[in-house]
């Protein structure tokens, strides 16, 4: 059957939406007059005059919903100029989906001076029917100096007023240069998102990408990603091996172009996962794919030239297509991380960027960061730090508020932590109720209160992750949370409770010997979890849940937390240890420092409902959101209108226009 492409909804054009996300890695919709592409994706790039593989083969057999072509090619070629005029650009390709069209600013530093103007070239992208133009920019190059990177910075803003004038209504790239000067990236990025461009790429990365400068890639993507708006998409301009897509898109890459594909094949170079092969030193293919079906590496190097190059060019079109795949799946999933960290190990510049990443993890990717997870995460020791997925809780603990002089860390075996030292943790609490209890973890201190919260509950690894931490660790850690303490004591679950108990009279002396009911317990869990997850104070929470009462399931956890007065207020999640509101609970926390969203007036109706808030129906955003989090829905004079889980930030609430906002999960009714 024939793909067929789907044009946006009237009004939806150059608007981008998220669909799916794990921090800044992001599943999205592109909308076009003419499809609506799926990103993250790959733009093959297509010659007009040499073409390895045809456009419309990869739409219809490869799945590629946008390719690139060089509009300048076009321009300087009078009969294919003549074709794009009079029939299009899409007719001339023989392609239905998505084109975008570069300007020529490559051919200029590779060949020298392009003999087209600017408003020129953009004009005519804009006659020939492109769904994405590009302005003509200044390239910049590692080998320039810094003072003419930045004319070149300055030039290509100075040219973006006239290059969207040229544009009209069709879609213009505005890119973003500045060599390899973090400085001048940010300069290029705060300057060019000033002008109403749709989408940002970051050029000038192939002289880095050929001489494996990955490091230097990714301080150009950090240095530039914060100051694009969040609701334009990025494009890795001339990237397109494989192996890069995981640590890209992790930083919030949506689209990529390169045409390796062909140009690896003229080289008998063969595309894989995990780097570059090639033909000649194959006795077997270590992969799969259909372009290799029937064939052996003797038999490939024996074929025709041409025909050699188009079977190579296939399988590099589906190990590209497949590994795009993969990375989607893996935001879907929760794993990008663990996918970056995989890729990490197939090349040497690769790891030498992770690991500068790792060092320099942005605090605005570990805040877009979802801190639970349904599952476990998979846990390394060769990196320098977590992983956002892990680090987004951390981020939480900062906030623990504790007036203890003295703490108590066990430490020496994963979970589940209640089922292990649950007597022993009630026994402490009795007599040393000023103590404060943490869990030891490979990545840190964990309070006792919040042991069955994922991802901290469920870390898969060696067991040689739960060696014991350094002194100089657990110090840092306990200062961090709690501040300077008196006392310490540290035990181990490899200890009977007998010895554990003994070592904390040791320490502490005989302690008190006050009730303290199993419901005490948990009101104390429950209230750590309502201060972290749902950001309200401690005097707050603490008066929320005076007198509540718990529902318990059948292994024994609270599954309902009900107040005083018997009105249920909050679920707890089994299954990543979470908080789930409820409209009762929601409504005793409205007007406390919990995130809150205020919708506009057209909204209001749909949200009382317990319909879901869209993007650009938002006058106002209090506080924090943080993906993945419950927040508070109102009306602009105040009035409580329900309650939801945000699936955006803050900033990124004020800017996007499409797709959902806020999941609500209940509203107040008519």
């Amino acid at each position: 059957m024939t793909r067929e492409a789907t044009p946006c909804r009237e009004g939806d054009h150059g608007k981008f939406e998220i669909t799916e996300r794990d921090g800044w890695a992001r599943l999205g919709k592109f909308h076009t007059s003419r499809h609506v592409l799926n990103t993250p994706c790959l733009l093959p790039v297509i010659n007009p005059n040499i073409r390895t593989v045809e456009p419309r083969e990869m739409w219809e057999k490869y799945g590629f919903e946008a390719l690139i072509t060089n509009s300048y090619i076009i321009w300087k070629n009078e009969r294919l100029k003549d074709e794009a005029i009079a029939d299009g650009v899409h007719k001339l390709l023989d392609y239905p989906g998505v084109v975008m069209t570069d300007s020529g600013t490559f051919q200029n530093y590779v060949y020298g001076d392009v003999e087209v103007g600017v408003e020129e070239i953009v004009a005519f992208q804009r006659d020939i029917g492109v769904d994405i133009a590009t302005m003509l920019d200044v390239f910049g190059t590692p080998d320039m100096s810094k003072e003419e990177v930045e004319q070149a910075v300055q030039e290509t803003i100075s040219r973006a007023p006239a290059s969207l004038e040229a544009a009209g209504q069709t879609i213009l790239n505005g890119p973003i240069q500045g060599g390899i000067h973090s400085d001048l990236r940010k300069q290029s990025a705060v300057g060019m998102a000033e002008h109403e461009f749709t989408i940002h790429p970051i050029g000038g990365i192939v002289p880095l990408m050929e001489r494996q400068r990955y490091r230097e890639l990714v301080e150009i993507i950090l240095a530039c990603r914060e100051h694009i708006p969040w609701n334009r998409p990025i494009h890795i301009f001339g990237c397109g091996h494989p192996h890069l897509f995981p640590i890209c898109i992790a930083l919030g890459a949506d689209l990529f172009d390169s045409a390796a594909y062909a140009l690896f094949a003229r080289d008998d170079r063969m595309l894989m996962p995990w780097g570059t092969v090639k033909l000649g030193d194959l006795s077997e293919f270590p992969i799969s794919t259909s372009a290799l079906s029937g064939h052996t590496p003797e038999s490939v190097r024996s074929m025709p030239d041409d025909a050699r190059c188009e079977l190579l060019a296939r399988h590099n079109l589906e190990v590209t297509a497949s590994e795009l795949a993969r990375c989607r799946q893996a935001i879907r999933d929760g794993t990008i991380w663990g996918l970056v960290e995989e890729r990490s190990h197939t090349n040497t510049a690769l790891r030498e960027a992770t690991e500068y990443l790792y060092e320099n993890m942005p605090e605005g990717l570990i805040a877009a960061t979802n801190p639970l997870r349904s599952g476990g995460v998979r846990v390394s020791q060769d990196l320098p730090t977590s992983p956002p997925s892990v680090a987004a809780l951390g981020r939480l603990l900062t906030s623990f508020d504790s007036d203890c002089q003295r703490a108590i860390l066990i430490s020496g075996a994963p979970g589940p932590w209640r089922d292990r030292i649950g007597g022993l943790v009630q026994t402490i609490s009795r007599r040393w109720p000023d103590a404060a209890l943490f869990i030891e973890t490979p990545l840190g201190l964990l309070p006792y209160t919040l042991e069955d919260v994922s991802p901290w509950a469920h870390f898969m690894g060696a067991p040689s992750i739960w060696k014991e931490l350094s002194v100089e660790d657990r110090a840092f850690d306990l200062d961090a949370l709690i501040g300077e303490v008196d006392q310490v004591v540290e035990l181990s679950f490899e200890n009977n409770k007998q010895t554990n108990l003994e070592l904390i009279e040791s320490a502490f002396g005989e302690g008190v010997d006050e009730e303290i009911s199993r419901a005490e317990l948990d009101r104390e869990m429950i209230e750590d979890k309502v201060c972290y997850f749902l950001d309200v104070d401690r005097e707050l929470a603490e008066d929320i849940l005076a007198g509540c009462t718990f529902v318990y399931s059948k292994t024994h956890r609270v599954r309902n937390v009900h107040a005083s007065d018997g009105q249920h207020l909050f679920s707890p999640r089994l299954r990543d240890g979470g908080l789930s509101l409820t409209l009762e609970g929601a409504r005793r926390l409205h007007g406390s420092a919990m995130p809150t969203v205020v919708v506009n007036d057209d909204s209001i109706p749909f949200t009382r409902k317990g319909r879901n808030v869209m993007h650009g129906f938002i006058s106002d955003v209090k506080g924090e959101l943080n993906p993945g989090l419950p927040c508070l829905l109102e009306a602009k004079d105040g009035t409580f209108l329900g309650h939801g889980v945000a699936l955006c930030t803050t900033s990124e609430a004020e800017c996007f226009r499409k797709g959902i906002a806020i999941k609500v999960r209940d509203g107040v009714g008519e």
